[in-house]
């Protein structure tokens, strides 16, 4: 197994190494294409390769006319099976802590929690590659109150880590009749501005954490992002008048998250690069936005 892992790896980072040559070419094949279109002379650059170019071209389809990226790769198969997650927490958590992850394992579908222990991520990560998990997400805490996210992609990655914000559980509400018991139907998603190439890598890694649900689900999980801040909501909905008549019910728990960090790697790889971080002098430009226009 550990050859395996290793092998897969090392065909992963080939195939990622190979992105930079494929980008070129196909930026040549576009000039000549646009040429040929527009009735112009080929560029005086491409005339040595113009002919082994235009039998590429001319053997090209839909699939492989623009060239794949890691990120293709990296969720290539999430549509053939449903996503399994491993949720777990920092060491020796504390009881609002597993409350807040317990939760959790009923928003998140096909989701199994596991008390850490004294395990190594090495080996968490190692134990759920060989087992067929998709995703690993870990909670951490600050003096009992949750804080921060993980969200790691496998085999490979990305990684997605995330701060926690205003977190309120279904655990806090006195009221226990008004908020109704937690459905485990597959969730309908609603993804709102994530307009920007950083938003919509967001969103992505977000959404494959759900399988794809039934079209008559009564669940709805929605990530908001309103100024860099993801609002999580959980609700579902009653038609009792009719269609028009919808009574709409959050269940919780809520939070907002805060991304400040996406890593082309597991979460046990310290070497792995780093795609997006938040920095310090980026805190200053309060009109900025990165994962909305």
């Amino acid at each position: 197994m550990l050859r395996r892992n290793i092998r897969l790896r090392r065909e992963y980072l080939y195939r990622k190494s190979l992105e930079g040559k494929e980008r070129l070419l196909y930026e040549k094949k576009r000039k000549i294409r646009e040429a040929l279109q527009e009735g112009k002379p080929i560029p005086t650059e491409l005339r040595n390769e113009e002919a082994a170019l235009r039998r590429e071209i001319d053997l090209e389809d839909e699939n492989t006319a623009v060239p794949r990226t890691h990120i293709d790769d990296e969720y290539a198969y999430a549509a053939e099976k449903d996503p399994k997650i491993l949720l777990t927490t920092s060491r020796d958590p504390s009881a609002p802590l597993q409350q807040f992850v317990k939760e959790l394992s009923f928003v998140f579908p096909n989701a199994q929690r596991m008390n850490r222990g004294g395990q190594v991520i090495s080996e968490i990560i190692e134990s759920c590659r060989a087992h067929d998990y998709t995703d690993v997400v870990l909670v951490h805490e600050h003096r009992g109150v949750p804080d921060g996210l993980i969200v790691c992609h496998l085999p490979f990655g990305p990684t997605a880590y995330f701060g926690l914000h205003n977190v309120v559980t279904r655990h806090e509400i006195k009221d226990k009749k008004a908020i109704g018991t937690m459905p485990e139907a597959y969730p309908h998603l609603v993804l709102d501005n994530f307009s920007t190439k950083l938003g919509e890598r967001s969103a992505n890694i977000l959404k494959h954490l759900f399988p794809v649900p039934k079209p008559d689900t009564k669940r709805i999980v929605t990530f908001s992002n309103q100024s860099d801040y993801i609002s999580f909501r959980h609700h579902i909905f009653e038609k009792h008048g009719g269609p028009k008549s919808i009574e709409l019910k959050e269940i919780g728990p809520r939070f907002e998250l805060r991304l400040y960090q996406i890593k082309l790697g597991t979460v046990d790889q310290a070497e792995a690069q780093i795609e997006w971080v938040i920095r310090p002098y980026m805190n200053t430009t309060k009109k900025r936005k990165f994962l909305s226009n």
